[in-house]
């Protein structure tokens, strides 16, 4: 009987991985209302009986695809990256815990409304009874997922921190690591290689359309595999479809039977850095502020990080003014942080647009003014499309620049409230017929129907025209009888990259006044005639391409003007060495290769020749490719992720993309299923309503079964 008892408590005891019966009990019940049905990608359709229902199955979803993910963006925004990454994180740690204080999560989360409490709290399940049903899955650190967690990352953006300019010297000028070799990875870039950020939201009017219904086209770039494709509906009026950011809640760029929103981050000044006077009394610190010394507060900061088989600790003592953290010191001054980048009615803004029923209900969620990172395109049901560059925007004194750190000494650098929504950058329903943004002006976004420039104090929209944006206005601009597959294949993909308007015209300049009988003239005589013969569309096919990409890339930002022809030579040198002849196809060189986390891109295996090229060129759909040290060929890392270009009729049309395939099992046949669709434009057909799914199930289950 004794070994009976004992061998009966076993799976129990180890199949429940520290979960109370009466947590389990819990998740058991919640499962059973929640229904996940995979359709044929793969896509999971996830039916709850009420909000929290499908809340719950988002996240026991998520963690089925990719539970890593889920658990590193929880531990990035509570800082503890280095517990998995080592000394390199702890700087971003460092950060992280200045801005983000869990101890205000936990409050808020308790401050909470009852039906939002029951969110958190169905967040929290479904990822817990997923790690309950799976004990062969073993979580690097977060072994039990707290309600409160959500409310660390309340947008879905990412790297949506904002710290008003602060840079990492900044912060190691005050807050120093002492015996650590390694205490923070600096970005560095090879010659010919260049960074790149962005997203492109587009909308259009039915002025401009076929069907004479508004349609809406969502493209973030962020890095490959950073987001994962979802619906979520409930018996409680949700019903939303899109991108759903790794262990959140919500679908962050997606849409509704009635209406679509798509995000761009935003270079709209939402946080300030001041300068601070310090002064020490004793074991005391003091700041000045309004001719009064004030106690400068501390605390103490441990961060755990991985070293070697070892978890070792840094101890910070870290300081904040009344404008908030001290993040660190520059030309001997002192720099506090005033942000809000971390707040509950951000994450409620988040959750209550994804429930609205057209214009006027989102505009209602939008002057919750609590987003601090990104600009927002909208269309709907009823022929509204609308545009907001930023959200949350401090009022201040525009005599100042704000761009740098200002005097902290005083009160009257203080923020005099927030801008209302109708005072920020908007547009409404313009004559022109149409919306885009991509990371640039917004005094550019809707043609002749765009806002004016002096309308708005400067640190409202700072933000710079790209050339993206120089080819998306002039698209738009000319498009007319538009439908779903035109608007991705015309515009959407469109292959032409507007910044060799600008490159070329010098580098042949250049050329043309080299003395006849110049050898350099002779040697790029072939290359420059295929650049002139260009017509400037990237395409797998194209020598061109590859020569102006690889050029291109040498001389952006990194050289004066009368270089071009020596970086061209140069470029000519690298390919012959890397292939053996400098006349090389794009897609040779261009590649798309999916590979499992641990693992390394390979020029010996498998990969696709791919015509897409860096958003940073000036090409809409984006392709962010490197070589690493051990290929020759690139291997896109980042850009086009997932994308949806949806029309608002009596019923919602809607056809997708996801970068690759929905599932990271390399054995799936859901691995790369999208993966040719994706280089070449061509969107599978999104399976919006219930009668669609059904016809189209490839698995249908509860949670945990």
């Amino acid at each position: 009987m004794k070994w009976l008892i004992i061998v009966f408590f076993i799976p129990s005891f180890s199949f429940s991985q520290g979960f109370t019966q009466e947590e389990i009990n819990r998740y058991r019940s919640e499962a059973q209302q929640v229904t996940i049905i995979r359709d044929k990608w793969w896509v999971p359709h996830i039916y709850g009986k009420t909000d929290a229902d499908a809340v719950f199955g988002l996240l026991y979803a998520q963690c089925e695809e990719n539970f890593q993910k889920v658990e590193e963006n929880n531990l990035e925004m509570m800082g503890r990256l280095s517990e998995i990454k080592g000394p390199m994180s702890l700087y971003d740690d460092l950060q992280m815990k200045l801005i983000y204080d869990s101890s205000a999560a936990i409050a808020d989360y308790k401050n909470s409304p009852g039906w939002f409490k029951k969110l958190l709290d169905a967040a929290a399940g479904g990822v817990n009874y997923f790690l309950y049903k799976h004990p062969e899955v073993k979580p690097a650190v977060l072994k039990h997922f707290e309600p409160w967690f959500a409310l660390m990352r309340t947008n879905g953006s990412i790297s949506a921190t904002q710290t008003g300019g602060l840079t990492l010297k900044d912060m190691k000028n005050l807050y120093k690591i002492e015996n650590i070799s390694t205490s923070f990875y600096e970005k560095q870039f090879a010659s010919d290689e260049i960074d790149e950020t962005g997203s492109n939201g587009f909308a259009v009017a039915p002025s401009k359309t076929r069907s004479k219904n508004a349609i809406i086209y969502i493209n973030p770039h962020v890095t490959f595999y950073f987001r994962t494709e979802m619906q979520m509906t409930s018996n409680e009026g949700l019903n939303a479809y899109g991108a759903v950011t790794w262990g959140t809640f919500f679908i962050f760029q997606g849409f509704n039977e009635h209406c679509g929103w798509m995000h761009t981050s935003s270079d709209a000044d939402v946080a300030d850095l001041y300068k601070e006077k310090i002064e020490q009394r004793g074991d005391s610190l003091f700041y000045l502020y309004d001719g009064k010394w004030l106690p400068v507060k501390t605390k103490q900061i441990t961060i755990d990080y991985k070293q070697a088989n070892d978890t070792k600790k840094e101890n910070f003592t870290a300081y904040a003014t009344g404008h908030g953290p001290v993040m660190g010191s520059r030309n001997g001054d002192w720099l506090s942080l005033k942000e809000n980048n971390r707040s509950l009615a951000a994450l409620m803004q988040s959750w209550l647009r994804t429930k609205a029923k057209g214009f006027e209900d989102f505009k209602k969620v939008m002057d919750m003014r609590s987003n601090s990172s990104d600009n927002t395109v909208f269309a709907d049901d009823k022929g509204n499309i609308a545009y907001w560059h930023g959200n949350f925007i401090p009022k201040r004194d525009e005599k100042l620049d704000w761009s740098q750190p200002v005097n902290g000494t005083t009160s009257l650098t203080e923020w005099k409230g927030i801008h209302t929504l109708d005072e920020m950058v908007h547009v409404y329903d313009p004559a022109s017929g149409w919306i885009q943004n991509c990371n640039s002006t917004p005094f550019t976004v809707s043609g002749f129907s765009s806002p004016e420039k002096e309308n708005y104090p400067s640190y409202m929209a700072p933000d710079e025209e790209n050339f993206r944006a120089i080819n998306a206005e002039r698209l738009l601009n000319e498009a007319k009888d538009l439908t779903i597959d035109k608007m991705i294949k015309d515009i959407g993909y469109s292959h032409y990259l507007s910044a060799f308007e600008v490159l070329l015209p010098p580098l042949f300049s250049s050329y043309d006044k080299l003395p006849a009988d110049d050898s350099l003239k002779r040697t790029l005589s072939e290359p420059v005639s295929f650049l002139r013969s260009w017509d400037k569309n990237s395409s797998d096919s194209s020598v061109a391409t590859t020569l102006a990409i690889e050029w291109a890339s040498r001389v952006m930002g990194k050289t004066s003007s009368g270089e071009n022809l020596n970086l061209l030579l140069e470029t000519m040198n690298d390919l012959k060495k890397r292939f053996g002849s400098w006349k090389i196809a794009w897609g040779e060189i261009n590649r798309y290769q999916r590979i499992e986390e641990d693992k390394k891109f390979d020029d010996n295996k498998l990969s696709l020749a791919c015509g897409l090229a860096s958003s940073a060129f000036g090409s809409l759909p984006s392709f962010a490719a490197r070589r690493f040290p051990d290929t020759n060929k690139r291997y896109g890392i980042g850009g086009n992720s997932f994308i949806a270009c949806v029309e608002f009729g009596k019923k919602v049309k809607a056809k997708s993309i996801i970068t690759g395939g929905q599932s990271f099992d390399p054995s799936s046949k859901h691995f790369t299923d999208q993966a040719q669709m994706f280089i070449d434009g061509n969107f599978k057909d999104v399976l919006f309503y219930k009668d669609d799914v059904l016809k189209n199930i490839e698995r249908k289950y509860h949670p945990g079964e």
